[in-house]
């Protein structure tokens, strides 16, 4: 993280629109904080609001924002261009024409396995966009190399869950990609359903911890923020998993 982007007095993480503006105008001397407001309401940034309103700026959202501004400057793409590339990149996808050199665009720290996963960003921002991106099960299937039938079976065990208009939530490419990945090792669906029911075992501890926080931020009676609390959340647990696994597997040794 960035000097800029560390934790201002009181422990808020992120920076201000202010912040933001001073940071990228040097590069872009046009930008004013009319237009970053402006690509937010257009949907191609989402700084995290807080309970009092304010706008906070992960360095995530710096780079997306300086993605859009470098393609308008650079390219003349028009608004509508820039959402459908960064709605591909966010779907891990290629965009056409555009150099796959210099900073990632969803400010997301990835690296991919032999398998073709990726572990992605865990931060508040990140999991913020995931949530707005959907998938349709034929794209989620070419994308992941998975066959009718195996897409089927994951779906008949749970695993993959579609949503009221039929499309997939970003999640699942993730968890399509697991299991075909599994697959090359003679795990079917049938033999993931114990991570489902283990996944919504977690699922309703987090919920416990987060529900009245979200509760409280509704009311607007401030406390810690219910999306930087589900960030950690979830990087913990996962590191909790992974070293029970990982212990076991020692173990067995």
């Amino acid at each position: 993280m960035t000097s800029a982007a560390r934790a201002e007095p009181g422990g808020v993480d992120g920076i201000s629109i202010g912040a933001v503006l001073r940071q990228l105008q040097p590069d872009f001397p046009d930008l004013t904080i009319s237009k970053i407001r402006y690509l937010e309401t257009e949907g191609l940034i989402t700084p995290e609001r807080r309970s009092s309103g304010y706008r906070r700026f992960a360095e995530s959202d710096i780079a997306r924002l300086r993605f859009v501004l470098t393609a308008q400057r650079d390219r003349f793409w028009p608004l509508k261009v820039i959402k459908e590339a960064l709605d591909r990149l966010d779907r891990g996808l290629d965009v056409p024409g555009l150099e796959t050199t210099g900073p990632d665009p969803s400010g997301a720290d990835e690296t991919t396995g032999a398998a073709g996963a990726v572990v992605t960003d865990l931060s508040a921002a990140a999991l913020r966009r995931r949530r707005a991106i959907r998938l349709a099960p034929a794209e989620l299937r070419e994308r992941t190399g998975l066959d009718r039938a195996a897409y089927s079976q994951l779906k008949a065990f749970g695993l993959l869950r579609t949503d009221a208009s039929g499309r997939h939530h970003a999640d699942d490419l993730d968890v399509a990609t697991a299991a075909a990945s599994l697959a090359r090792h003679g795990l079917e669906a049938r033999h993931l359903r114990s991570f489902r029911i283990g996944a919504d075992r977690e699922l309703g501890l987090a919920q416990q911890i987060l529900e009245p926080l979200r509760r409280r931020s509704v009311r607007g009676a401030g406390g810690a923020e219910p999306d930087e609390v589900e960030s950690e959340l979830l990087s913990t647990m996962l590191a909790l998993h992974v070293a029970l696994v990982r212990s076991g597997l020692s173990r067995a040794r």
